[in-house]
């Protein structure tokens, strides 16, 4: 674990980022950093996280954490609380994502999505509400465009969201009266390194870039306290004719 955070920490706000080794994570870490915030990020692959964490200074803890594992999870929400002295923001983005006709897909392909997506986002939204509610935090759910619309093939992930929507619909009205705000981001195409792409700066250009969702994310954390974007549905504006 990288960790550098100082003694100022309970005047820090503080972001906790899962599946931020890379994409939209990583996106989203470095706007709130230049925001202001003091981030923990977290991935299934120490090493990695560790370097990433280590690239982007400013007291980033890098931690190992499967948000499958809910005491890991609550392991290391507390070890950040510990850090920074509290927690005002949650960003949930830990995916994975395996796809193939119904017929075909794999129990333990259907389990690691849902176990994943869905279960992994309660879990570490479960760990995090005594903290949040002291700060009148807000909690963010990457989810996608994919948890409203059908595709062939996305049996796994097509239900991970749709569950991963209701589940932030849910979180917003049992959560609102602790002071903690909720927005669900459900983006289309997006240029990441998601079920093993890797971005193309030319043919990925069209997509909506990690950087456009982090700025979204930091804008709507400046909204007036009394309105909240509950659901956000992000496109391309101008995606390639069919």
């Amino acid at each position: 674990m990288t960790d550098s955070s100082n003694s100022n920490a309970s005047t820090t706000k503080s972001a906790f980022i899962t599946g931020a080794s890379k994409g939209i994570g990583l996106a989203v870490a470095r706007a709130l950093i230049a925001d202001g915030y003091a981030v923990t990020i977290t991935s299934r692959n120490q090493g990695e996280i560790q370097g990433v964490a280590a690239e982007l200074g400013n007291g980033t803890r890098g931690v190992a954490c499967d948000v499958k594992d809910p005491a890991a999870v609550q392991r290391e929400v507390d070890a950040h609380v510990q850090a920074f002295g509290g927690l005002d923001v949650l960003f949930v983005n830990a995916g994975v994502g395996h796809f193939g006709n119904i017929a075909d897909l794999s129990i333990q392909q259907w389990q690691d999505v849902i176990d994943t997506n869905l279960s992994g986002a309660f879990y570490t939204v479960k760990a995090a509400i005594p903290a949040l509610s002291e700060r009148g935090g807000y909690i963010f759910t990457l989810s996608s465009l994919a948890g409203k619309n059908p595709l062939p093939g996305g049996g796994a992930y097509n239900a991970s969201k749709f569950g991963l929507n209701g589940l932030s619909e849910v979180m917003n009205l049992d959560l609102r009266d602790r002071g903690i705000k909720v927005t669900q981001i459900m983006p289309g195409s997006v240029a990441t390194y998601f079920n093993g792409h890797t971005p193309d700066q030319d043919k990925d250009a069209w997509k909506i870039q990690p950087e456009d969702l982090a700025q979204l994310t930091v804008d709507l954390l400046h909204m007036p306290e009394r309105t909240l974007p509950s659901r956000v549905e992000v496109r391309p504006s101008r995606p390639p004719k069919k």
